[in-house]
């Protein structure tokens, strides 16, 4: 995708790149090229397609990679580099992946891949897997090929997210990227991989190869977050993206837990008059953050913002679209969790035509949604009532 926005158009996130460059030393990179999936198999696709392509080296690193025959091929995928003699790490989460038999990676670490999880500890004897700090998580899904191409956003590994679980059609939102982002990836990667593999990775020109010739690309920011850091930068970043606009905010999340600074920047916005919108899943996977989320929603609506429940399936889509101008795509929530206690990455990019194709993608799901107007959440049963109140009373702890 090329870039269509004009200087001046983009001015006016430069305080905002500065902020996330002080809190989380986030670089600005420019002439990135960026594809959005928002559908699993194509997704998966272009994952697997990129692995068959890699040369030198593969790092990948996921919350969820399930024992299905997705996990499976993708591991088969990585096996059959490795035994081609490309470098292949991979991290997982000792929570998401805990239902993972010992054997599973057993292919790829024959092969001579090497596989790292996250906050985990095994008991040999028992031969079971204990998680502790079960409440930090790594709930990043990040993949680097060769330095030159990464992947990042809502997608984990698995059978469900090509639709085929009980949730049904799985719409979520994933880039891929080419450009000098894919560096700042890489550098996340190696972070990583360090606190997880005990190993320090050089920074070596085969990572990091020389500055590939784009131009008219992308402005993109790699921004992380976790209890590891102390300005919750994503937090800030999605907090300066409302505050920036002027004219529309489009939200996509599947839980949408705001503490009271984000919920108070919402309600700014659309009390100035900016067309603040909000789509979150119609059906739950966890029943507390879903109450809670709709008891937001609804708070929402008073200040006439307007708000969905995507109804074609479960929408785990965590996008922000602003004016058509910026937009972030990544792996964190809008809640307090992905703010505070999950280890996250998000991209934000400063592009109209990325904006307009998030936008769009948008638009296209509002055809597939049913609004939750005024009237329909004034005329919600007592049971839902019910439901909202306990679960905002847990709010803070989901």
């Amino acid at each position: 995708n090329k870039a269509s926005s004009s200087d001046d158009e983009l001015n006016k996130y430069l305080a905002m790149a500065h902020m996330l460059l002080v809190s989380d030393m986030a670089l600005v990179t420019e002439n990135n090229q960026i594809q959005v999936y928002t559908d699993g198999k194509d997704k998966f696709n272009a994952l697997l397609d990129a692995i068959k392509n890699a040369k030198q080296h593969i790092h990948i690193e996921y919350y969820i990679i399930r024992n299905d025959d997705l996990g499976h091929k993708v591991v088969a995928a990585l096996a059959a580099k490795a035994r081609e003699g490309v470098e292949v790490r991979l991290i997982y989460d000792g929570l998401g992946c805990a239902k993972l038999p010992r054997k599973f990676f057993n292919e790829l670490t024959d092969a001579g891949g090497q596989v790292a999880g996250f906050f985990e500890r095994k008991i040999p004897v028992l031969n079971i897997r204990v998680n502790y700090k079960k409440n930090y998580r790594d709930h990043r899904k990040i993949v680097v090929i060769d330095g030159t191409t990464g992947f990042v956003g809502g997608f984990n590994i698995g059978d469900e997210y090509l639709g085929k679980g009980p949730l049904g059609y799985w719409r979520d939102t994933h880039l891929k990227l080419n450009g000098h982002a894919v560096g700042m990836l890489q550098v996340r990667f190696f972070q990583d991989w360090s606190f997880t593999a005990k190993e320090v990775l050089d920074f070596e020109t085969k990572y990091f190869p020389k500055e590939q010739d784009l131009t008219g690309g992308a402005a993109v920011q790699i921004v992380s977050c976790g209890p590891d850091t102390q300005w919750e930068p994503i937090k800030k970043g999605f907090i300066a993206l409302i505050n920036s606009a002027t004219e529309t905010i489009y939200i996509q999340s599947p839980y949408f837990v705001l503490e009271e600074s984000v919920m108070e920047a919402l309600k700014i916005a659309a009390l100035t008059g900016v067309d603040v919108r909000v789509m979150i899943p119609c059906k739950p996977d966890h029943p507390f953050v879903y109450w809670t989320s709709y008891a937001n929603v609804g708070e929402l609506l008073d200040v006439g913002a307007r708000a969905y429940t995507y109804d074609n399936g479960f929408i785990h889509s965590k996008t922000v679209v602003v004016d058509g101008l910026a937009s972030s795509v990544g792996t964190a929530n809008w809640d307090v969790r992905s703010f505070r206690l999950n280890f996250e990455t998000n991209a934000f990019i400063y592009d109209r035509e990325i904006a307009e194709v998030l936008k769009t993608a948008f638009e296209n799901d509002i055809n597939k949604s049913t609004e939750i107007t005024k009237q329909l959440y004034r005329e919600r049963s007592t049971m839902v009532k019910i439901k909202e109140s306990i679960s905002r009373l847990f709010s803070a702890a989901l």
